[in-house]
């Protein structure tokens, strides 16, 4: 098993694509995972917490005061920013802004700190973005769900949220004791990697049951809604990127990069009504793509730059 894992470590970007595979080729498995989708996205947050330690997060929360700028630009200075352009536009009402006001509302992919590791960078940021994006999303939405009441039931959306937070915290707390009375040796942590990684792959395959009957039925929007999430998804990297070049330090600027362009966008389906949720569905689907992608198309641009 240990070599496994150590195999999927050296080759995880490739095993990400396969399960992106399996889970448009492989239906019925994909069917099969989706229950199990909330308790392997616990078992990868309590992985990371175990691999990162309390050390290096109290270090960074410490040092956390570009991480809060980071959030509340990402969560709430973008949409509303956002928002002001497509009023300006008069496409506030259509299912495109709401999916783009969502997903900028949005914290970040509580994989977000795997993808970092993929990508050779530290996961500690993206660590600590995920929890203090959670911790703030009940208030940062709150513009947002105001200027744009057809959104849904406000209330839905931030007990949706603290229900994240405390999963996270529980998964969090759990990992951070176990790593006070084990230090993992290198070969460990090469191991825990590649659990991380078949984490991810396993919820991949999950995450990608709705997506294959949309691509039979509705091919064309499915096109057109997989053009906009590789454009914003990858867009966001790249301009988050050089931002945080400026304003961050180094080492935090891939991870900074990755979280702006990946977010947990599920996470608001609990509270939109049953018209919208139906169209928003298929961009989740298309939304997975980029996610997972990330490691394998984004790498050489991180890597040059």
């Amino acid at each position: 098993m240990g070599a496994l894992f150590e195999a999927l470590a050296r080759h995880g970007r490739l095993a990400l694509v396969a399960g992106l595979v399996a889970g448009l080729t492989l239906p019925s498995v994909a069917l099969a995972l989706k229950s199990w989708l909330a308790h392997l996205v616990t078992l990868l947050l309590f992985l990371t917490a175990l691999r990162i330690g309390p050390t290096e997060t109290w270090r960074g929360l410490r040092q956390g005061r570009g991480s809060l700028r980071m959030v509340l630009i990402l969560q709430l200075a973008l949409p509303l920013a956002v928002m002001a352009v497509l009023a300006l536009a008069g496409l506030l009402d259509t299912p495109v802004a709401l999916a783009l006001l969502l997903m900028l509302s949005a914290p970040a992919l509580t994989g977000s700190p795997n993808l970092s590791l993929l990508l050779g960078a530290d996961p500690e940021p993206a660590f600590r973005l995920l929890f203090l994006g959670t911790a703030l999303v009940p208030l940062t939405m709150l513009p947002v769900f105001w200027l744009l009441p057809q959104l849904g039931d406000f209330g839905a959306a931030v007990w949706g949220a603290l229900r994240l937070l405390a999963v996270i915290a529980v998964a969090v707390a759990l990992g951070f004791s176990l790593r006070r009375f084990w230090s993992p040796s290198p070969a460990r942590v090469r191991q825990m990697d590649g659990a991380m990684t078949l984490a991810l792959v396993v919820i991949v395959v999950g995450l990608m049951s709705a997506l294959r009957p949309a691509l039979e039925a509705r091919p064309l929007d499915a096109l057109g809604w997989m053009i906009l999430v590789f454009a914003v998804n990858f867009g966001l990297q790249v301009v988050t990127f050089y931002t945080a070049r400026r304003i961050a330090p180094t080492h935090e600027a891939v991870p900074f990069a990755i979280v702006a362009g990946n977010r947990n966008v599920a996470l608001f389906l609990v509270s939109l009504p049953a018209a919208q949720v139906e169209p928003l569905l298929l961009f989740l689907g298309c939304y997975q793509l980029p996610m997972y992608l990330t490691p394998m198309l984004m790498r050489r641009f991180y890597a040059r730059t």
